[in-house]
């Protein structure tokens, strides 16, 4: 375990589902909220790092009680300002040709494209706790009609590791994929976007040194975001590739890890 008394982080970049809400009971429990709340009022900057859309990114926000700075949404497509609560910067991509390569790897998959700060089109109503905001059931010319930021297929009623079986290998056109493990999705967003590229870009746009960096997660989506911070922290339950791939290794969501990951430079008063 890294102990680096003399080195506080400049950009802080944390992942929400499974690093600072169980994705058990969906909950932020009050000490990490303390904890983060410890790190925006330091000075340094905090970053939201998500795979959730901004309509999903919007409450956790309120509930931590950040008013400022940027949050990364849609595993990095969609930068929000915080202050404001728009979307500043949206990537897309076109879900026509993913959507045909992904429909016969996972048979009757429910699919979503996200409409930024509105909800999602979907192929069939997904449960009102997968998708944050209102779903509009239509036709497939209506849901792959336009580019999008994110794409969501849902093999609902398998396990995540009979995606990672189906999709091995598997390269979608013009775009980046990852694999949920804690459900059987897949979050589509376009190529090159990442957490860690959209976090690198605004650390240039900030003047922090590459070395100020610190990011903690538990997921597939997060791998590049801890390989390119100076410090990184995989939650408990991260899958071994995750854990492998962080500096460090906390206790799980459910023990509130990320408290005492952060309050080594961020003591609570």
């Amino acid at each position: 375990m890294s102990t680096r008394s003399s080195w506080t982080p400049s950009l802080v970049a944390l992942d929400v589902d499974g690093t600072m809400v169980d994705p058990g009971t969906q909950l932020l429990s009050d000490r990490v909220r303390r904890a983060v709340r410890q790190v925006a009022s330091s000075g340094s900057h905090l970053v939201i790092a998500t795979g959730r859309s901004m309509l999903g990114t919007l409450p956790v926000l309120d509930e931590l009680g950040v008013t400022e700075g940027v949050a990364l949404c849609s595993n990095g497509a969609v930068r929000v300002d915080v202050a404001t609560r728009e979307a500043v910067s949206v990537e897309t991509f076109d879900p026509q040709p993913v959507h045909a390569r992904l429909a016969p790897l996972l048979p009757d998959s429910l699919f979503a494209a996200e409409r930024i700060g509105m909800g999602s089109l979907v192929t069939a109503p997904f449960a009102p706790e997968e998708l944050h905001g209102p779903q509009w059931q239509v036709g497939l010319g209506e849901l792959l009609g336009q580019p999008v930021p994110r794409f969501i297929a849902n093999w609902a009623g398998r396990h995540p590791a009979e995606v990672w079986g189906r999709l091995e290998g598997v390269e979608l056109p013009g775009c980046t994929y990852t694999i949920d493990h804690y459900e059987p999705w897949v979050t589509v967003v376009p190529a090159g976007v990442s957490k860690a590229a959209a976090l690198e870009k605004l650390r240039l746009e900030l003047g922090v040194a590459a070395e100020g960096t610190f990011a903690a997660g538990d997921g597939d989506n997060d791998l590049q975001m801890l390989e390119w911070a100076h410090h990184s922290v995989a939650m408990g339950q991260a899958p071994a590739t995750v854990r492998l791939t962080a500096a460090e290794v906390t206790a799980p969501v459910t023990e509130d890890g990320l408290v005492p990951a952060l309050e080594r430079w961020f003591p609570g008063r």
